[in-house]
């Protein structure tokens, strides 16, 4: 079994700096405080800490064969319906006042673009999936492609 589409999307380097700062603005605080070791032990510990997060947070998505996978959650092609590449504005609109509570969310905020795929399960009371995605074409294109 091939795979047909592969997207893993990590934290965006603005992110990375953004964090950065405000956790050095916390290990300034315990160096005026408690001194250098204790600044540095600070600093270790938040760098760590955003590496695990990181790692934690990121979005992988794939097609392989007959499945879609979006990090722990998969789904057959079988029970996959109609697929709309939603922009920017169509997807803050189906983030929000659109959203159907019943629906299966993996977002990011700093994605965005994303699809919106529709599920034909009858004994899946989810109605559609809503994903996050930089490549929103290739990923519908790996979804509608049929196995050879």
């Amino acid at each position: 079994m091939s795979e047909n589409f592969r997207e893993r999307t990590p934290w965006p380097i603005w992110l990375w700096l953004f964090l950065l700062f405000l956790g050095s603005t916390l290990s300034i605080a315990f160096w005026a405080a408690l001194g250098l070791r204790w600044a540095a032990i600070t600093a270790l510990l938040q760098f760590l800490g955003l590496i695990y997060l990181s790692q934690r947070s990121l979005l992988d998505i794939a097609v392989n064969g007959q499945q879609l996978t979006v990090n722990k959650a998969r789904i057959d092609k079988q029970f996959l319906g109609s697929v709309e590449i939603l922009d920017s504005e169509q997807m803050r609109q189906w983030r929000g006042p659109l959203s159907d509570p019943a629906c299966f969310m993996e977002l990011r905020f700093w994605i965005s673009t994303g699809v919106k795929i529709e599920i034909l399960d009858p004994k899946d009371l989810t109605p559609y999936w809503l994903i996050s995605s930089k490549k929103a074409q290739s990923l519908t294109t790996a979804l509608l492609k049929e196995e050879e």
